[in-house]
């Protein structure tokens, strides 16, 4: 049976999305307008493009649940490059690889200490909060902790793009059942793997604006982490929430089936995600 969502909940999606696109808009063409430096902005406007694609995907998702699963794969792929782009852009504002690697072997020579994560950067190391601190040892701050925060996010980009297209042929061979918990599906598989790249992608950023915040004061980076880390985490987190709030049958009064999840995903993307643009 094939789930419509109701009108007034189409009819709301599309007005939080139409103002997502008009923000989305000024702000490119803000963007554009002052586009005096290519390398750091190339790569913010490919994070703000973020927003109206998580929009867009959503509403025609929930206009047209059964086409949902291949839609939001699409949008997967479009998450990994932005997330590449996100990290480049940070990189690109410490002046590309080679000037980040120079910063942060200069911070590895200071005693340094930042109130983000009390103690976690302390005479030139990152000490590592629980649980993470009782099978990795501190970080000497330099070149190589800059690589492993780059494979750190690298990792995910891959893993997030192999996943897609794993749930593609899963999908044609009905045996994905996105956010239905059953162990002869794929869905729960991967929302495990997914759940572990993803958590120590987002630890590799917490410790690099940990210790490059204060160099890129100029650009608000708390602001913009948020921001990503909203869009991202949160939105991955949120659908997995309502997949086991259905598993657990809290939603079998209102609705059934796959597709009501995927709907109530979707139409809460539709109006949580203009927020970030004001940021």
């Amino acid at each position: 049976m094939t789930y419509t969502p109701p009108t007034w909940a189409t009819f709301a999606a599309a007005a939080f999305v139409i103002l997502t696109l008009v923000l989305s808009l000024y702000l490119l063409f803000e963007h554009l307008s002052a586009y005096k430096n290519p390398e750091e902005q190339k790569f913010l406007i490919g994070v703000i493009l973020m927003v109206p694609t998580y929009g867009v995907e959503s509403f025609v998702s929930l206009v047209y649940p059964s086409i949902s699963v291949y839609l939001e794969i699409l949008r997967d792929c479009y998450e990994s490059f932005a997330m590449y782009c996100f990290g480049r852009y940070l990189v690109a504002c410490l002046g590309g690889e080679e000037g980040t690697i120079v910063f942060l072997e200069r911070e590895g020579r200071l005693n340094t200490k930042t109130p983000l994560l009390e103690h976690s950067s302390e005479k030139g190391t990152i000490k590592h909060v629980f649980p993470m601190n009782l099978f990795l040892k501190p970080w000497k701050i330099g070149g190589w902790v800059y690589h492993v925060i780059k494979i750190g996010i690298v990792q995910y980009m891959m893993i997030k793009s192999l996943t897609s297209i794993l749930a593609v042929v899963l999908e044609n061979f009905g045996v994905y059942c996105e956010g239905d918990f059953n162990f002869k599906c794929g869905y729960p598989y991967m929302a495990v793997v997914l759940n572990f790249s993803q958590s120590w992608a987002l630890y590799c950023l917490i410790q690099f604006y940990a210790v490059t915040k204060k160099e890129l004061i100029h650009i608000k980076p708390f602001a913009k982490f948020f921001m990503f880390k909203s869009i991202v985490f949160l939105t991955w987190w949120q659908g997995v929430g309502i997949a086991l709030l259905s598993s657990l049958d809290l939603f079998s009064s209102v609705a059934q089936g796959l597709q009501f999840k995927s709907s109530v995903q979707d139409f809460i993307i539709c109006i949580e995600h203009r927020w970030p643009l004001l940021l």
